[in-house]
């Protein structure tokens, strides 16, 4: 992540703040670089987990494994992980 001050966060909130807490005391990875921009400001981020909750898993004709898959591969394309 670029923004170091957002991902050394010593005190992420949350939900999000849980999961990146967990994935540290797990000792793998740090987890989804995102889970520590919506952990550093959770009152900033709210809107956005709620659009994109809705975007993947609202109403649509797409299932929301399709709609996994076609943001899997945009991100391949982006050669950004997902």
């Amino acid at each position: 992540m670029l923004l170091r001050e957002v991902e050394n966060n010593p005190n992420p909130g949350g939900g999000f703040g849980k999961l990146v807490e967990m994935a540290r005391r797990s000792g793998g990875a740090e987890g989804s670089p995102i889970w520590h921009l919506f952990a550093y400001k959770p009152e900033w981020t709210v809107h956005l987990e709620r659009f994109t909750h809705e975007v993947m898993r609202g109403a649509s004709p797409l299932s929301p494994g399709w709609r996994e898959l076609i943001a899997a591969f945009t991100s391949k394309l982006n050669q950004c992980p997902f």
